[in-house]
């Protein structure tokens, strides 16, 4: 079972590859979108985490770790390239031989520009709609946020480490399941681990603070700190 798993990561390394032979621009959109599905899931977490943190409730957190889950259903069954998931299919696919590191390298860099493209044009759409522009309903993000900018420098690396384990896993574990109820479980289980056990995620911290940015914050909230959270 867990070798079949691993040569349907091969698989998708491959195809992912062929994507970008094929139509290098197409490749760099569906990085695009893999992060503004990202962003759907920052906004219905922090919508609905926000209604409980508003009122002082232990369940914001609990609430917006479940609701994000919707986030990884949107970059599984909607297509896209997410910068996280790749270090994982690519790296595998080289160690395996079957892809040329110069080619991983190559790729990770132009999902992680795409992974960018999408969350700024994310954020634009969502401070066009005004929906984030009352501090009764951006509070629990920008709280999140500046806290984030806070976290010494090694923490986040680390937390970073910890999160696209169990984010890897969220993609690998699925694989060998053939229904899409107990997929979709295992997927939004995992990633409601890596939320409420506090690790990063440096393409969701990308969305989320490409939010922040556009909103009316802080002067603790800067493109210094930005630069730093979205890279661990």
């Amino acid at each position: 079972m867990e070798t079949n798993a691993l040569s349907e990561v091969e698989k998708l390394a491959l195809k992912k590859q062929k994507i970008y032979e094929t139509n290098p621009l197409h490749y760099i959109l569906r990085s695009a979108l893999a992060s503004m599905f990202i962003g759907f899931g920052v906004i219905v977490a922090f919508k609905s985490g926000g209604f409980f943190y508003n009122e002082h409730s232990p369940f914001a957190y609990p609430i917006a770790a479940i609701t994000f889950g919707s986030a990884i259903i949107l970059i599984a069954y909607g297509g896209g390239d997410l910068f996280t998931g790749n270090t994982f299919y690519m790296s595998f696919a080289a160690f395996r031989k079957k892809m040329k590191w110069s080619s991983v390298s190559k790729l990770l860099i132009l999902s992680y520009i795409g992974n960018i493209i999408g969350a700024i044009v994310f954020a634009f759409l969502i401070y066009t709609t005004g929906l984030f522009s009352s501090s009764s309903v951006n509070s629990f993000l920008l709280t999140v946020v500046e806290k984030m900018m806070n976290t010494p420098i090694m923490e986040l690396f680390f937390r970073g480490i910890l999160c696209n384990w169990l984010v890897c896993l969220a993609f690998f574990i699925p694989m060998s399941m053939k229904s899409d109820g107990p997929k979709l479980f295992v997927m939004m289980l995992f990633v409601f681990c890596f939320f409420i056990s506090g690790y990063e995620h440096s393409i969701a911290n990308m969305c989320t603070f490409a939010i922040a940015l556009v909103l009316n914050h802080s002067g603790t909230i800067s493109f210094n700190g930005v630069d730093v959270l979205c890279c661990e």
